[in-house]
């Protein structure tokens, strides 16, 4: 690297009031002075800079020819600050790739070293996140600034810029993710390691314990969801069980809804009173029930889904936040069917948001994954145990939701409009008994969902005027949807819950759960809704 020992002669900068510096650096080698400056209205006073180390023939004369690597040893915040990158290419010019130690430009470069150390100190607020890592050769992890998101107003824009281009970890210059195939993350030193310790130093450690590219993915939900923490699991069971293990002591009570995913039904009855947790079960919309059962036990927790599976049964978010807090008690909303974009259930008053990120927020139907989000304090207590039980989710499939997520808010539009609009013609055949659909009038909780979310989800669930046999003609007549289990994917599918979910029962038993053999659950994807149409009404027709 050649650097002109005549411009770093140590003067004190005195003639210039400012220099504008480019937003990002410039790999050409060409003196600053013979490329068009990029309009910024960023600008960084020379005084505030450093007393000495640049004469006032000015930047302009400096050759500045970075070092390989140079982007990924600056944090993210280095490099897209305008008046770091003006204290970035000062520590440029003290990396020589050519010279010997005891040539000329050697010399300046240690001077411009010197320069450059006394500005770090001097522009501390903003190069707080170099954090050692000019040293260093390896892709680099900064930190990530949520505040950067403040400035867009649209969901749509938070799901494809954020945790990446506005705060990824991973300082690069890829416009997507590295995914970081890694199972451990090495130490320099031993003493870099006791830094780790003492939290001094930044480091994920053990693959267990975090990943670059599943951290975006963390983001990107934190800040959809307007949380302060994510953390995201192998699985929405893993999610689930791990945030009930940790949050409700063992010989503890909580409260949850008749309507949920039979899983999460199974290990709450089946598997928390072996630790000693009993369990209070109502009506999602039984206010008076949970309001009783806060006022009989010391209950933890009230966890439910909203829209809930398969009725799409919806709780009124705020009014039972205000109610189990007034007695201790944690609200979590598993809100899988709205999705993040329909429902914000922190801000109506939720402790925590859980989802199944393996449907609609993934959106392929190709990987598995469940998220939590919510207050750091509370995220903390279900990282320490998530980290002990496992459930970690791959880095691969941290990419695969990355990508699924910038399409987030078109595929929901589509899947709201498809949805609301089947249901309507649903329910007016003369086939069908009854649709379940919190968009519809005649949903019990139509006002609720009204109030707290701005579209309806891209599930709808009815009854089809037959037996089991009549509806399974139904459901192998239709040419569009896949027999499968799952929902909320690019991909129509549809399912019988009693055959799907419940066949282990019997008639009877599936009816204590209000699962009537004609029951069909339809998750509708992004494929044109007059091609849908045409194909539930022909499939209607065979029956």
């Amino acid at each position: 690297m050649a650097v002109s020992s005549s411009s770093l002669t140590p003067r004190v900068f005195n003639s210039y009031s400012s220099f504008e510096c480019r937003p990002d650096p410039d790999f050409s080698g060409a003196p600053i002075g013979d490329k068009p400056r990029v309009a910024s209205s960023r600008r960084v006073t020379a005084s505030s800079l450093y007393a000495g180390g640049v004469n006032s023939r000015g930047l302009s004369s400096l050759i500045f020819r970075f070092p390989p690597n140079f982007v990924r040893q600056l944090s993210v915040k280095a490099r897209r600050n305008c008046s770091n990158i003006g204290v970035a290419q000062i520590v440029a010019a003290s990396w020589s790739n050519g010279p010997t130690s005891d040539s000329p430009s050697s010399a300046a470069a240690a001077s411009a070293q010197a320069a450059a150390a006394a500005a770090t100190a001097t522009v501390n607020d903003n190069v707080a996140d170099v954090k050692g890592c000019i040293d260093n050769s390896s892709v680099q992890i900064g930190g990530s600034d949520s505040s950067t998101t403040s400035f867009l107003s649209s969901d749509g824009s938070i799901t494809v810029h954020a945790g990446e281009r506005l705060g990824r970890g991973i300082v690069t210059d890829a416009i997507t993710t590295p995914v970081v195939n890694t199972s451990a993350y090495f130490f320099k030193k031993t003493q870099e390691l006791i830094d780790f310790k003492e939290k001094r130093h930044t480091s994920f450690e053990y693959g267990r314990y975090g990943n670059p590219t599943t951290e975006v993915v963390e983001e990107k939900i934190s800040a959809l969801e307007g949380a302060e923490s994510t953390l995201i699991m192998a699985s929405g069971m893993c999610a689930s069980t791990v945030m009930l293990m940790a949050l409700v002591p063992a010989g503890g009570h909580m409260v949850t809804t008749t309507d949920c995913y039979r899983k999460t039904r199974i290990f709450i009855e089946n598997f928390l009173p072996k630790m000693g947790i009993s369990v209070t079960v109502i009506d999602p919309a039984d206010v008076d029930g949970l309001e009783a059962a806060l006022n009989k036990n010391k209950v933890s927790l009230f966890f439910t889904e909203s829209p809930t599976n398969p009725f799409l049964r919806c709780v009124d978010i705020a009014r039972v936040s205000k109610l189990c807090h007034s007695k201790g008690a944690l609200v979590c909303i598993d809100g899988t069917f709205a999705t993040p974009l329909n429902q914000k259930a922190l801000a109506l008053g939720a402790d925590l948001v859980l989802h199944s990120a393996t449907k609609f927020i993934g959106g392929h139907n190709d990987v598995l994954a469940g998220c939590i989000s919510g207050p750091e304090k509370l995220i903390t207590e279900i990282r320490t145990l998530h980290h002990v039980l496992g459930g970690t989710l791959n880095p691969n499939a941290a990419y695969l939701i990355i990508r699924g997520m910038k399409t987030l808010h078109l595929r929901v539009q589509q899947q709201n409009s498809t949805a609301l609009r089947m249901a309507e013609v649903l329910e007016a055949h003369p086939r069908v008994r009854r649709v379940y659909y919190p968009g519809l009038p005649s949903h019990p909780e139509h006002e609720i969902a009204k109030q707290q979310m701005t579209g309806f989800g891209g599930v709808v669930s009815f009854e089809v005027d037959g037996d089991l046999m009549t509806t399974i003609k139904f459901v192998d007549a239709l040419k569009i949807p896949y027999i499968a289990p799952s929902f909320g994917g690019c991909e129509s599918i549809v399912d019988q819950p009693a055959i799907m979910s419940y066949w282990d029962l019997s008639q009877a038993e599936r009816r204590k759960y209000g699962i009537e053999d004609n029951l069909v659950r339809f998750s509708f994807g992004v494929e044109d809704f007059e091609d849908v149409k045409a194909d539930v009404l022909q499939a209607l027709g065979t029956i």
